[in-house]
């Protein structure tokens, strides 16, 4: 996609801001939401014997955190090769133009 006015190009980075944003959505319902706001509301359930409220804010969120990234990172795969922009596996620069080899004689 070298061109970045095409219509590919801004469709892709739609999709793009579109993923980004639901997922620092999802970050803050649960980090903050459920962390702070709803807290006293979670604290009625139990989860691994303590409040699930306490226990959202101080491993769930952590968790969750973690979770969004590997779905971030599944979901931008599928996107950039969708759209041919992936990355390509033992794909090197023409002639290592970007290696130089301090020992050798060139």
């Amino acid at each position: 996609m070298n061109n970045s006015h095409s219509p590919q190009a801004k469709t892709y980075w739609k999709e793009n801001i579109r993923l980004v944003s639901f997922l620092l959505f999802l970050w803050f319902v649960v980090s903050f939401g459920m962390g702070i706001l709803f807290v006293d509301v979670l604290d009625g359930f139990r989860f691994f014997g303590f409040k699930f409220g306490f226990w959202m804010a101080q491993q769930g969120s952590i968790f969750c955190f973690v979770i969004i990234i590997f779905i971030y990172v599944y979901k931008m795969n599928k996107l950039d090769q969708k759209y041919g922009v992936g990355e390509v596996q033992g794909r090197f620069a023409p002639d290592n133009k970007n290696f130089h080899n301090k020992g050798s004689k060139e």
